[in-house]
């Protein structure tokens, strides 16, 4: 299979991460027999470098034109670099939030997943880490309150801020179908959390998502108030496969998701629109801070791949080899700096993904 994968290393870190994981991306496809055809792009800082904004027209039609992307790290110190003397438009944060628009990103998957090699950096009750978690939360990304109609006004000398939150119902059949789809992939349990009992959007979000449902007799649906969810989340996480929701709702569950796993570094997402087309990056940062060390954890970025393999490709047993292979790996006691512990043994980026490859078979 030819895959055609747009790369963007991006900043700080980003060349590093993105370069390991294509090392892995790379094995994967001489044990498979794939080829991999890469175009490498810049976006953000390292775009604005060059060609003074943060994403170009050509950049873009090169993402277009690929089946996937895969993204390290975007932007840098906002106190000391000069990107963000640049008006907000032109600052590198920009190129990410024009490169999803324009390839319509509605779908954002944010897997949360506690290994057990790793269930010491769990902040929550070891009886709970115990049973360890794997959920991804399918979050609605262009719609809902973050981009409904806002405004600010003065009525009788009082102040009065406005956010409109709209959902059309073509806008949560097509986030349910991919929810629904992804859950058919994992273990077919969809969780649709909302706030039905006060908001209607969030009546007309479950009316659509039991409506999607019944295409999907194999999946097990559920519906779970947001509070009653963010509760959920630290007392049994082991119970949840897919949870999906609404923009808002999915920004902050995320982020709860992602800290009791007790380590940003491990935390892959994706980006879907309604093909088979995805971008795919780590949750963290681009850490300008390390870059050019040579100690940042590629591991984000490679289970990012897997997401692409999985996802885009729908190269399921490429993706297991390589989730299995960063298993092994933690298993043997290697680790990068920001997860090293008591009896383990750090290794570099680099290093990381050399074990990586090497960890690799069908």
């Amino acid at each position: 299979m030819e895959l055609k994968i747009t790369c963007i290393p991006g900043d700080g870190i980003g060349p590093e991460i993105v370069r390991e994981a294509k090392k892995v991306l790379d094995k994967v496809a001489q044990l498979y027999g794939h080829e991999i055809k890469y175009k490498d792009i810049l976006m953000g800082g390292a775009s604005i470098d060059v060609h003074g904004v943060p994403l170009t027209e050509e950049a873009v039609a090169d993402a277009k034109a690929a089946d996937a992307v895969l993204m390290g790290s975007i932007g840098g110190d906002t106190t000391t670099s000069p990107w963000y003397q640049l008006p907000p438009n032109l600052r590198p944060e920009a190129g990410l939030l024009s490169i999803r628009k324009a390839l319509n990103l509605f779908a954002n998957l944010r897997p949360a997943v506690l290994y057990e090699e790793l269930a010491d950096a769990c902040p929550l009750k070891a009886e709970i880490s115990a049973k360890g978690f794997d959920m991804l939360i399918m979050r609605e990304l262009t719609g809902g309150l973050y981009f409904g109609e806002r405004k600010t006004v003065e009525e009788n000398g009082i102040r009065k801020a406005i956010d409109t939150l709209t959902y059309d119902e073509n806008e949560i059949r097509r986030i349910a179908i991919k929810g629904f789809d992804i859950a058919r992939k994992r273990r077919k349990k969809v969780t649709s959390v909302d706030k039905a009992n006060v908001l209607d959007s969030s009546r007309l979000w479950r009316a659509v998502v039991e409506e999607v449902a019944k295409d999907y007799p194999d999946v097990a649906l559920e519906h779970m108030l947001v509070d009653n969810c963010a509760m959920q989340l630290v007392k049994d996480p082991a119970q949840f496969d897919v949870i999906l929701t609404e923009n808002m709702f999915g920004d902050i569950l995320s982020d709860e998701a992602s800290m009791v796993t007790g380590s940003i570094g491990m935390l892959s997402s994706a980006s879907l629109n309604d093909t088979k087309f995805g971008l795919y990056e780590p949750s963290h940062g681009s850490a300008p801070d390390i870059a050019g060390k040579d100690i940042a954890n590629p591991i984000a970025t490679i289970l990012s791949a897997a997401m692409m393999l999985r996802y885009s490709f729908d190269l399921d047993k490429e993706a297991d080899a390589v989730e299995a292979a960063v298993k092994e790996v933690l298993r043997e006691g290697y680790r990068t700096s920001d997860i090293m512990s008591e009896g383990c043994e750090e290794v570099s980026c680099s290093k990381m993904g050399d074990l990586l490859v090497e960890r690799l078979h069908k």
